[in-house]
């Protein structure tokens, strides 16, 4: 039920995620004059719509995007057909007669073309989009990424300002006291109150208690966690001065600091085979949350764009990757993609996980949300058709190549024509289907873990 529940409240945020992106695009074109002659949820059989005013709104059965169609996206050409091409557009043969006679790739272009300039001629009262400004142009198209990344600050803020991250205070919730060995790896008292061969840890020895506040190394100040780290180094086998808060008073102690030795890990956790030697307190922190500064959001969801664009560009290796990890024993990369059916066992995970508090669910299913807008903002901005970045880029050409023929004195060279980008646009499109297949058997055979 747990599982269930999950996959609904992510099926909910995706669906709210396409229907605020979509909203993103229709309300400015209709700002614009443009008209917007449908707005869909989903993809797929219809499952429901109304129609109100010049407009129809949808939900359809598969919730794995969306769309609003603007009429007339791309304009007519900027240079004349060949004749006979002509004529067939005249005649509303133009597909018939480009697959006879013309090239596939212009049979693609001019096909998108004509459908276009046909819904331009069944609403002759309304503006179409290719005859806006640049300005107007980028303003419709980057409207669907920017409630993304509205949607995931709001989501990210809310937990990193409002409910806050894991963090280890001064204060102590458990003394060791003993320094770990092999022969004794918990560092646990014996029944005659010894360490046996072992030694006493400095914390236990100067008498350091549960509660208590650890305030000072050597006289130097410890404010977190990292401090204390940065104090102890290189202080093993020496004698060290603890000043700690007990009840209400300060009080200073000191005691040999023993060595442990310890494995080290390479960057994704992997043990490296080396060791080193460190100075061991035998302390753990009281883990508390504690929630960001509303000034550090910035730097930190910029951060997270710059890594969720670092994936975006890494895309055909981790691709690579996980289609020969389907056909292996390998694991699946930890950093690669994952599908909606990925992201769903994610849900369910977090739903029913019998450890966590509704609160952590809660700060779960809110980082994923804004991960996942993080994403969409990010992707969707790829300059190729038919993602919104293909259409904010035929923009932006069409801005310089008016302003370069302004300069020149040359007449204005009129709209971008976008529609030569279609057959790049069915190539991505071909690429995305195989992403999603290769994500989805791996979701399925090789399941992600939370």
């Amino acid at each position: 039920m747990s599982d269930f529940l999950g996959v609904a409240i992510f099926i909910f945020g995706l669906l709210l995620s396409i229907g605020l992106h979509e909203l993103g695009h229709m309300l400015p074109a209709k700002k614009f004059g443009v008209r917007v002659s449908e707005y869909m949820i989903g993809f797929g059989p219809t499952l429901w719509s109304k129609i109100k005013g010049d407009t129809q709104y949808g939900l359809k059965a598969i919730p794995l995007g969306g769309y609003v169609r603007i009429i007339g996206m791309f304009g007519p050409r900027n240079k004349p057909l060949p004749e006979k091409i002509e004529r067939a557009a005249s005649d509303s043969d133009l597909d018939e007669h480009v697959q006879e006679d013309e090239p596939f790739l212009r049979t693609l272009i001019e096909n998108a073309r004509a459908a276009s300039l046909a819904e331009v001629a069944e609403n002759p009262n309304t503006r179409a989009f290719y005859q806006l400004s640049v300005p107007k142009k980028i303003t419709v198209m980057f409207g669907g990424p920017f409630m993304n990344l509205l949607l995931a600050c709001v989501f990210l803020t809310a937990v990193q300002v409002g409910m806050g991250n894991p963090m280890a205070t001064m204060e102590i919730s458990k003394v060791t006291s003993c320094v770990p060995t092999e022969a004794n790896p918990d560092g646990i008292l014996s029944n005659d109150g010894t360490c046996g061969e072992g030694d006493f840890s400095l914390a236990h020895a100067i008498g350091i208690k549960v509660g208590d506040t650890l305030l000072k190394v050597n006289g130097t100040s410890i404010a977190n966690w990292d401090d204390l780290g940065t104090a102890l180094a290189d202080l093993e086998n020496t004698t060290t001065k603890i000043t700690y808060k007990h009840g209400g008073s300060e009080l200073t102690k000191q005691g040999v600091l023993s060595a442990r030795v310890i494995p080290i890990y390479d960057k994704s956790g992997a043990p490296t085979g080396k060791t080193e030697t460190v100075g061991f307190i035998g302390i753990s922190p009281v883990i508390k949350m504690q929630g960001a500064q509303i000034s550090s959001m910035p730097y930190y969801i910029g951060g997270q764009l710059k890594d969720t664009f670092a994936a975006i560009l890494s895309f055909p290796q981790s691709i690579w990757s996980m289609g020969k990890s389907l056909f292996s024993s390998e694991p699946r990369p930890e950093d690669g993609p994952v599908s909606v059916i990925g992201i769903s066992q994610i849900s369910g995970q977090i739903a029913s996980d019998g450890t966590s508090t509704t609160t952590d669910k809660l700060g779960s299913f809110l980082y994923l949300f804004g991960s996942l807008n993080l994403f969409l903002f990010a992707f969707n901005l790829v300059p190729i058709l038919p993602l919104d970045g293909g259409h904010i880029a035929g923009a932006i050409y069409e801005g310089v190549r008016r302003q370069y023929a302004k300069l020149r004195g040359r007449p204005d060279p009129g709209p971008a024509d976008t529609a030569r980008m279609m057959p790049l646009a069915y190539v991505m499109g071909l690429l995305l289907i195989g992403l999603a297949i290769v994500s989805i058997l791996t979701d399925l055979i090789k399941p992600i873990s939370f």
